[in-house]
């Protein structure tokens, strides 16, 4: 059967198809996609089969632990999120490397180079080089379906986890892809042979990563073994090209090989040494490193190859070392004229981005500039979500963003240092995956300062999925510890302006910790309950 298929979607096609018992994942672009299709096709699964279980995670460590425990259990998870993502995840994410797994777990990690809608452009091979796990990495669509059946098949073989790297233009570009008419059926309950295998106890876990330690030469020969890489030779042999993942497609964009050049593609890892060896072998002389995100491979191969070959990349400023890699970019690497670029059209103005208009952020963010210009040097410190672009126009409102629920213990740093006001600014949802810990560092030193909690009823940036806390907040922060008469809940509508604005002024001056809730519904799902109201 032909689809088509964003790179998200093959993913999570493949692995429906490969017999999938759960997902877990915190929403987060590129990601977030996977997850959403699952849930949509899930009731569209054989009657016979048990439900794909895939809900939203409170956040990437909780989904890591989770979908750990499905595999526990002997059937397949899938575990879902951002690049950053894996940042939040890394201990459990690490620690099932040394466990091993029982049913096939696959950790998709997507990353974002030129940082469309994050902090940073971290690549997460170097998550799955410093686990010391296989790395699948495609180059189409299709490749992203057929990986996941491959993946399930190899994790469950070798007992190991295994990470997905995809990127921004691979989650988000469609393409036609050939899924089977034969899916497999979701895998029946089975315990692991060895439970001591699942406790990292230091006598357990050094008798695991020994286990780890010598599997490495598996692992690499079945990289060399891999249908997903290929080593092709050239008529002019001197000079090859190593892409990974989506550069394999820029490089046949280019049509390198028309130029003689020997080709190599990588798209599972441990770098398949064994075609390195026969580039060389032909007689390579300059190896130019194609790869998406960091010079990863690059570096792999300053310390395989004689220093009489000549590396060409990121590294070495052939490619750019920031941002994207484009067809362009590598047109002029491989020495071939630059493309003429269109010429920009000026009709099509460019719109930063902005809070929609009606939104709840925007009421919150104007009673709040208020009050704070009545302290000489307020600070308030932001995190991540929709509620960001309170740093834009027309708002100038957040000193700090950094990651996930930073604002809380941000804000509790600086009151220590002796900062008056300290205010921090969280979403609903932000609150529940990283700020909770954060508050109750607050109420454990009495810090002086107020928690604002944007609550939106939703994970507003990534497009309305649910939010852990909704309906709790208060519950929540009364359970940490906060007094329940500083927990107070506004409504940011223009006509409450005053009345936010006193309470504001009331909690930033009382010594201790306070939380404010400005809750009202998103505009964007409020629309859409509407919509369905109306049908």
């Amino acid at each position: 059967m032909k689809h088509l298929l964003l790179g998200d979607e093959a993913i999570a096609q493949g692995a429906i198809d490969a017999g999938l018992s759960g997902v877990y994942a915190y929403p987060g672009t590129p990601s977030t996609e996977i997850t959403e299709y699952i849930q949509g096709q899930r009731s569209q699964r054989d009657a016979s089969q048990p439900a794909i279980f895939c809900r939203w995670a409170t956040n990437e460590k909780t989904a890591m632990e989770a979908a750990l425990g499905m595999s526990y259990m002997g059937k397949r998870a899938l575990v879902c999120m951002k690049h950053v993502g894996m940042n939040v995840c890394a201990d459990a994410f690490m620690n099932a490397a040394i466990t091993g797994v029982n049913g096939g777990l696959i950790v998709v990690a997507a990353d974002d180079p030129s940082m469309h809608s994050s902090q940073n452009e971290q690549d997460s091979r170097f998550y799955g080089r410093f686990a010391m796990i296989p790395i699948f990495e495609p180059s189409t669509q299709q490749e992203a379906y057929d990986m996941m059946a491959v993946a399930f098949a190899m994790s469950e073989q070798l007992h190991t986890p295994i990470l997905l790297r995809v990127t921004t233009r691979m989650a988000h570009s469609r393409a036609v892809v050939n899924t089977t008419e034969n899916p497999l059926p979701q895998k029946d309950i089975s315990y692991p042979a060895d439970v001591r295998r699942f406790i990292l106890l230091p006598a357990f876990a050094r008798r695991n990563y020994a286990e780890l330690v010598k599997m490495q030469s598996t692992f690499v020969r079945q990289a060399e073994q891999s249908p997903f890489n290929a080593y092709i030779k050239g008529s002019n042999p001197r000079k090859a090209v190593l892409a990974t993942g989506i550069g394999w497609n820029y490089v046949i964009e280019n049509e390198a090989g028309k130029l003689g050049y020997s080709l190599i593609k990588v798209s599972q890892y441990p770098l398949p040494e064994a075609l390195v060896s026969e580039a060389l072998a032909d007689g390579a002389e300059e190896i130019l490193v194609v790869e998406e995100g960091q010079p990863v491979v690059e570096e792999l191969l300053r310390g395989m190859v004689p220093s009489t070959v000549k590396l060409r990349g990121r590294l070495t400023g052939d490619l750019p070392r920031m941002g994207e890699l484009t067809p362009d970019a590598l047109r002029v690497a491989l020495g071939l004229e630059a493309l003429p670029s269109a010429p920009a059209d000026d009709i099509v103005m460019p719109r930063p981005p902005a809070l929609c208009q009606g939104c709840g952020h925007r009421d919150m963010y104007a009673a709040l500039n208020e009050v704070a210009r009545e302290y000489e040097h307020a600070r308030i410190f932001g995190d991540i979500g929709c509620y960001t672009l309170g740093a834009l126009s027309p708002f100038h409102a957040l000193h700090s963003c950094v990651e996930m629920g930073a604002s809380i213990t941000m804000a509790k740093g600086a009151a220590d240092a002796g900062q008056f006001p300290a205010i921090a600014v969280i979403g609903d949802s932000t609150f529940t995956h990283s700020g909770i810990t954060g508050l109750l560092d607050c109420v454990n030193a009495n810090a002086n300062v107020v928690i604002l909690i944007s609550d939106n009823l939703t994970t507003g940036m990534t497009g309305g999925q649910d939010s852990a806390g909704t309906g709790r907040l208060e519950q929540i922060c009364y359970g940490v510890g906060v007094e329940t008469q500083h927990v107070r809940v506004v409504e940011p509508l223009p006509k409450n302006m005053e009345q936010i604005k006193n309470v504001l002024r009331e909690e930033i001056e009382y010594d201790g910790v306070s939380v404010v809730i400005a809750r009202r519904e998103c505009i964007q799902t409020l629309k859409r309950h509407l919509k369905q109201k109306a049908k």
